[in-house]
């Protein structure tokens, strides 16, 4: 996810009344109210949902990408630091829910995958891509719906690099991997509770010490802020996110996910504007995949979501005044929105997420591929920022 999108600042005024709140409101209210009569109540709650996250995403300005870049260029650590507590709260709320979903009567299944070559490989494409594009598939998303150019050009080549992953599933699909580990799975919930916040506080205390002893002290993640104009502390965002993350849980029976809407858009496209019929692809012939062609759009739940995530960002970038204030776009800026948006979107499909659901779902849920997902990402952003930082020099 990209940094904060840089506008003008707010300040302790009345709230703005202007054309985009009341757009923005009524995107989310009304989408709300129009997904839930089309496709059910289920919808519409996720719709809110959805644009909960995207509200929480802009005024926290909750970043993976800036969060890797000030780790790598500045030995910052507070983005980071915020990722840990996101990590470790939604670990808490989820391995309880999981063993109590089956004596409860509900289906609740976390994001237990495979991993292997291709999910090292498309998570390293990915590091790379969402330091290019100045964000991830979230972060682009939560920025183009406050109105950043960079990230409305992006998000159409990171739907183009997602549906090419799709069409060559089967250059990719076959490459060797381990099943899917699940830790509560191994260890039961406790342990692998145990096991995870363990990892996470060993995480904490590298990251801490490495800015105390660059800096002299280590930036605070918490503190206070204006909960309806922003900007959050760090720390609102993670637990912001980690609830609205526990309530796709318990609404949708699985975690927030993002990218996988991506190669469904370009499928569709692609079939609309005659190009070929993606139901004759590998990637949709996959059984749990199969009917999301011949479904509505907006019964696909991870493209509701992201739609109203969208509207969110949108509300409170407008609740602000902090919409659509940006310049054009430079050159460079539109090539690393291209590329990048490329990059992020075949990297999320071959590696089996993003930093959404591969990397906080997948680590809240127990899956050892989440944590595979991470170290591959992580070098990927360290080798842009080091190549950025040569050549500045």
């Amino acid at each position: 996810m990209p940094d904060r999108v840089t506008f003008a600042g707010s300040d302790s005024r009345a709230l703005p009344v202007s054309p985009a709140v009341a757009v923005a409101l009524s995107l989310v209210l009304g989408g709300a109210a129009w997904v839930g009569s089309a496709q059910g109540a289920q919808h519409g709650w996720l719709w809110l949902v959805g644009a909960g996250l995207g509200f929480v995403l802009h005024h926290a300005a909750f970043g993976f990408a800036g969060a890797f870049r000030r780790l790598f260029a500045e030995a910052r650590t507070a983005g980071l630091r915020a990722q840990l507590v996101l990590l470790g709260l939604g670990a808490v709320l989820f391995l309880p829910v999981f063993a109590a979903a089956p004596g409860l009567g509900f289906e609740a299944r976390g994001f237990v995958f495979p991993f292997g070559v291709a999910t090292v490989l498309g998570a390293f494409v990915f590091g790379i891509g969402m330091q290019v594009a100045a964000g991830c598939v979230s972060g682009t998303c939560y920025a183009a719906g406050a109105g950043s150019p960079g990230a409305m050009l992006a998000l159409p080549f990171a739907v183009v690099g997602a549906t090419a992953a799709a069409l060559t599933v089967d250059l990719w699909g076959g490459l060797p991997e381990l099943p899917a580990v699940s830790l509560p799975g191994i260890l039961g919930t406790a342990p692998a509770l145990a096991v995870t916040l363990g990892a996470l506080a060993l995480a904490w205390v590298a990251a801490a010490a490495l800015e105390r002893r660059q800096h002299g002290a280590v930036q605070p993640i918490g503190g206070g802020g204006g909960l309806l104009r922003g900007p959050w502390p760090l720390l609102w965002g993670a637990v912001g996110l980690a609830l609205l993350n526990l309530a796709t849980l318990l609404i949708a029976g699985r975690p927030w996910a993002i990218v996988a809407a991506l190669p469904l858009w370009g499928s569709l496209a692609v079939e609309a504007l005659g190009w070929d019929d993606p139901a004759f692809w590998t990637w949709w012939q996959e059984p749990t995949r199969a009917d999301w062609l011949f479904n509505p759009l907006l019964a696909d739940r991870t493209t509701v979501m992201l739609l109203a995530l969208m509207a969110g960002a949108m509300l409170a970038a407008a609740l602000a005044g902090r919409f659509a204030r940006r310049g054009g776009l430079t050159l460079g800026r539109a090539a690393g929105a291209v590329i990048g948006g490329l990059m992020i979107g075949w990297g999320g499909i071959v590696a089996g997420g993003c930093n959404v659901s591969a990397y906080v779902s997948g680590i809240a849920s127990g899956s050892l591929h989440g944590w595979v997902w991470i170290a591959a990402a992580l070098p990927g952003n360290w080798l842009v920022v080091a190549v950025a930082q040569r050549w500045s020099r």
